[in-house]
């Protein structure tokens, strides 16, 4: 598959059940490496990413095997060295086994991380902190060595900003430290908690879960258990298929979607007009025939609008009534996704580098697009979905890193999407 061909004109209708959420199931696979038991994740997402993690996991000492319902993992002889660079580029959220194998083994050698494009996304406060905490870095050949000569140790450490990437690494190296660790400033999303509950599951001490003040009571010399987990659905899949919704004026159930995570999230799709009821089998949507565009939308580090749906927010905009002024906070390099719809005939306008004002128009028309990320390759699919005739989207491999099926779940609420 190369490309994704879309037919666009129908609105969304039936139901769909929402995947494991990729953010959270990443990091946990990643603290397997901490225990000398086996744990079983359950729902893991098929995803490109998930794979890219097993294979990870596998190189270096692992068992690891996919199972109904889950993935099995079994640190059986895991030791420091040198991991696979062709997986670790090709993934930001492989830096999380920094802290992990650091935490485990107290040295790795690993390339630079990769994944999309989307900013300078700079690994600073991932080495900053791990840095107080006895962690020495070096440099060579494009590769980055860490260890510790004295042993990980606890340490108090404030981030400047709630990284998501760098409040897990402090996590997963600092429960078999030595001492206490105390995180000010920790990022509060809900793959973090999740994070946490694995790890408290396996043993480990830790107190602020779910807030931005995190104390964990390192074990020095005790390995963690493992442990039976359940990865939460995934609230940015939830996401990309409301504004879906939203965007073609349809009438659609999100089974599992989390919505007690979605509280920014839903309130942006009710300013645009849709109803958002939260029920035991997840969230229905319901939408108008054309969405109403807020004055302002603006994304912050959770609980405030999460940066990974602004594109899609922002594709339903575009044959919206109204203009909407879109900040980006987080990522510099958010906006990539304007100049193919543009080329689809949305009315966007780039002030800044941080800021875009659409304008809604009456209609958009299909093209060929190229994804160039993850999230803006989702949101030139949703605007596939409104467009009149055929899109084709190429870059297939990027939407693939965060959804199981994107085209059979949307088939299943009514569009016309085939992948090619």
């Amino acid at each position: 598959m190369d490309s994704i061909h879309i037919q666009g004109g129908v609105a969304l209708q039936g139901k769909v059940l929402i995947q494991g959420s990729k953010n959270a199931a990443l990091p946990v696979l990643a603290a397997t490496l901490l225990t000398n038991e086996t744990s079983f994740i359950r729902g893991c997402p098929r995803i490109a990413d998930v794979y890219r993690m097993v294979s990870l996991l596998k190189s270096l000492g692992c068992r690891v095997s996919w199972e109904d319902g889950g993935i099995r993992v079994r640190p059986v002889c895991v030791c420091e060295g040198e991991m696979q660079g062709e997986a670790i580029t090709g993934m930001r959220s492989s830096l999380c086994l920094l802290g992990a194998v650091l935490g485990r083994c107290g040295e790795i050698v690993m390339e630079h991380p990769g994944g999309c494009v989307i900013g300078e996304r700079p690994i600073d406060l991932h080495l900053a902190a791990l840095r107080e905490m006895g962690v020495v870095f070096s440099e060579g050949n494009g590769k980055l060595r860490a260890v510790s000569p004295e042993g990980i140790h606890g340490a108090r450490i404030r981030l400047p900003m709630a990284s998501v990437g760098a409040t897990e690494n402090i996590l997963l190296a600092a429960v078999l430290a030595e001492g206490e660790t105390l995180v000010e400033g920790a990022a509060r999303e809900p793959e973090v908690t999740a994070l946490c509950r694995y790890l408290s599951d396996c043993g480990a001490v830790i107190e602020g879960i779910g807030t931005g003040l995190l104390r964990v009571e390192g074990r020095c010399g005790e390995a963690l258990r493992g442990a039976d987990f359940a990865v939460p659905a995934d609230r940015i899949v939830a996401g990309t298929y409301l504004f879906g919704c939203a965007a073609t004026g349809g009438n659609v159930l999100l089974e599992r979607a989390p919505c007690d995570q979605m509280e920014a999230v839903l309130h942006v799709a009710e300013q645009m007009g849709s109803r958002c009821d939260g029920t035991r089998e997840g969230i229905y949507v319901q939408s108008p025939r054309r969405p109403r565009l807020p004055a302002r939308l603006r994304t912050a580090p959770y609980p405030g609008f999460p940066t990974d749906l602004q594109s899609m927010a922002l594709a339903a905009m575009t044959m919206g009534e109204g203009s909407c002024l879109i900040e980006e906070t987080i990522f510099e390099n958010r906006f990539r996704v304007v100049e193919p719809l543009i080329r689809m005939g949305a009315d966007i306008e780039i002030l800044d580098p941080g800021r875009v004002r659409v304008r809604g128009v009456s209609r958009l028309n299909g093209r060929e697009v190229e994804a160039r990320e993850l999230r803006g390759g989702a949101a030139l699919v949703l605007a596939g979905l409104m467009a009149e005739g055929q899109t084709r989207v190429r870059g297939v491999d990027f939407i693939n890193r965060g959804y199981e099926n994107i085209c059979k779940d949307l088939r299943e609420l009514g569009a016309r999407i085939v992948s090619v």
